[in-house]
């Protein structure tokens, strides 16, 4: 009896707080058709801290990359993504971009800030912005190297600090945590709607919220990028 009720007990904890991370799995998932897997995630490093559970201890995105499963493995299948995150409730959630599903641009938060701000004023319609205390990320409708290579050869200057998250990327999504901290939405996804002129979105994907085009915001990511420091490869999402 009493092994009964310690069972009911982890049950009634898991869909508590604990539980957050599978219903927002399974909603990237199976509603939206966003290829998730598990993030590598945290552990306690003895001392009062927390540590990447990967092998590696110097790790520069701490809980914020996959392992095991690797990236490949991410899926939209729900019956998959409740068996990782029955198993590992805590486990961060991570988008693998490309393909058909969204991409992304990411840059420090303080020139987030100020990119948001500047597309707010000109009327540009902003799609999901993920934000943690040291990064945000844009993001964006799928689009290919090709593409990008194309679009970044049009800048005079494309500051190091601005990173794209295109095929074979990835993106941790709220309500994860980090060793950077809590990932949040800064701008939460929105349905579709119909666009006005500035609204220049970018073919959607099946059932997913509406992603504007990496080209209709790249010029007030890359103006806003300049003269912020990029903290090097070290730089933590």
């Amino acid at each position: 009896m009493r092994e009964i009720l310690g069972r009911r007990r982890k049950l009634l904890f898991r869909r508590g707080g604990r539980s957050a991370p599978l219903g927002a799995a399974l909603q990237y998932a199976a509603e939206w058709r966003w290829p998730v897997l598990p993030g590598v995630g945290l552990r306690s490093s003895g001392r009062g801290t927390r540590r990447c559970s990967c092998p590696d201890p110097d790790c520069v995105v701490p809980g914020a990359h996959p392992f095991d499963p690797g990236l490949l493995a991410a899926t939209t299948d729900g019956r998959m993504v409740r068996w990782w995150w029955t198993n590992r409730p805590d486990a961060p959630v991570v988008l693998a971009t490309g393909g058909r599903a969204p991409c992304a641009v990411s840059l420090p938060a303080v020139a987030g800030a100020r990119a948001l701000a500047a597309l707010d004023h000109f009327g540009v319609r902003v799609g999901p912005v993920v934000a943690t205390p040291t990064r945000w990320s844009l993001l964006v409708s799928p689009y290919d190297l090709a593409e990008l290579g194309e679009l970044l050869h049009s800048q005079d200057w494309v500051p190091s600090s601005l990173r794209f998250h295109g095929e074979g990327g990835y993106v941790v999504l709220p309500p994860s945590g980090t060793g950077a901290g809590k990932v949040r939405w800064e701008r939460p996804p929105a349905s579709p709607k119909l666009s006005t002129p500035f609204e220049q979105g970018g073919p959607p994907c099946p059932a997913g919220p509406w992603l504007p085009t990496v080209t209709s915001i790249v010029d007030a990511l890359v103006t806003a990028s300049t003269g912020t420091p990029d903290g090097g490869s070290r730089l933590a999402y």
